[in-house]
């Protein structure tokens, strides 16, 4: 899991980030960036009900893009001043490849610091 330091705290910066943030859209998922003056990345995982009905099955979408998220931010070492929010689209998250998934979640880190 990504370390607590790294994730949101409260709803206010997450409504901020929707507000003034860009996005970049992909046919899975989105990324909502905006940045900050905390001097440090954070990142927050949504995924609707619309995708999984079930609590466990958003759960375990949120963990393992949590977890890519880790990853690609320890390979890559992404440093910006930037607020991200993914959003979930497709339920198909769940069963992606994880090699996959961190390569989605590399490109559009990349293509957010552009």
């Amino acid at each position: 899991m990504l370390n607590k330091r790294y994730r949101f705290h409260s709803r206010g910066g997450v409504r901020y980030t929707y507000q003034h943030g860009k996005s970049i859209r992909r046919p899975n998922i989105t990324l909502v960036h905006a940045v900050n003056s905390r001097g440090r990345q954070r990142f927050a995982v949504v995924v609707s009900k619309k995708v999984a009905k079930s609590a466990v099955e958003r759960n375990r979408i949120r963990r393992r893009v949590y977890e890519a998220i880790r990853v690609v931010k320890k390979e890559q070492n992404f440093e910006a001043e930037k607020d991200n929010i993914f959003v979930i689209y497709a339920k198909n998250i769940k069963t992606m490849p994880f090699t996959d998934l961190k390569s989605l979640i590399s490109g559009l880190l990349q293509e957010s610091m552009l």
